[in-house]
């Protein structure tokens, strides 16, 4: 009978760096106002297979750059953040006397900008996702555990026993890398300084029958830029950015 599915998700630990870089172009003309950051840093967790477990849980969202701008009255802010992300996922399932057996491993990394405490346009964004569920029906190894028996006729039988049979395992193991970035705004904002953070959630669930399963994230280096410009406004289609 097949055992029901035990699944475990974990909040992932976010320990960073910020590299005290800033660069500011100050100058009398207030749309040419930008500012840049970067940061080295580690979001890790491994989360592996347990029994019973609890529901999907994230990690709370973690501030990993953060910067001031000065703004004239009424300009718009637009905010690019980019980041290494990298995400790993295993999987491993045991199984025989052709039972399946599936494991499920998800790693995310999700990011978010907020200006003065509100989420800036379009909110959170994904920038690293992945599903891997690995599935196996097997009948598994019957190396000494066969047996020659005489039958009720009189001849001799040959016979497996179960319970001495030896689950087969299959594993499967994805580790990527990749760089991503995203455009984020927040118009008409009043003079004056404002403040702007890169926010970053992660997320690893499973679910194990009789294998195991681990999920990671990684969040590496990262930039963010912030630039107060006058973005022309075209009603039909939104915020169009200006020509240069």
């Amino acid at each position: 009978m097949q055992k029901p599915l035990s699944s475990l998700a974990a909040a992932i630990a976010v320990i960073g760096i910020i590299a005290p870089l800033a660069v500011k172009a100050d100058s009398t003309n207030a749309s040419a106002k930008v500012t840049l950051q970067t940061s080295y840093l580690n979001v890790l967790g491994p989360v592996t297979s347990a029994t019973g477990g609890s529901g999907p849980i994230a990690t709370d969202w973690q501030t990993v750059l953060e910067q001031n701008i000065k703004m004239a009255n009424n300009h718009d802010l637009l905010v690019n953040a980019g980041f290494e992300v990298g995400l790993y996922t295993a999987t491993t399932v045991s199984s025989k006397n052709m039972v399946t057996d599936t494991a499920t491993a998800t790693a995310a990394v999700k990011i978010r900008a907020l200006v003065d405490g509100a989420e800036a346009a379009p909110g959170e964004v994904v920038y690293g996702k992945r599903t891997q569920q690995l599935t196996a029906t097997l009948e598994g190894a019957i190396a000494n555990c066969l047996s020659i028996i005489t039958n009720s006729a009189g001849s001799p039988q040959i016979v497996l026993d179960t319970n001495c049979v030896q689950a087969e395992v299959v594993g499967l193991i994805q580790d990527t890398v990749s760089a991503n970035s995203f455009l984020f705004t927040a118009p008409n904002l009043s003079s004056g300084y404002h403040n702007v953070k890169i926010q970053a959630q992660i997320d690893a669930m499973g679910d194990n029958q009789n294998g195991s399963f681990t999920a990671t994230a990684l969040l590496g280096k990262g930039t963010m830029t912030a630039e107060s410009v006058r973005l022309a406004k075209d009603p039909p289609f939104g915020y169009v950015l200006p020509l240069q």
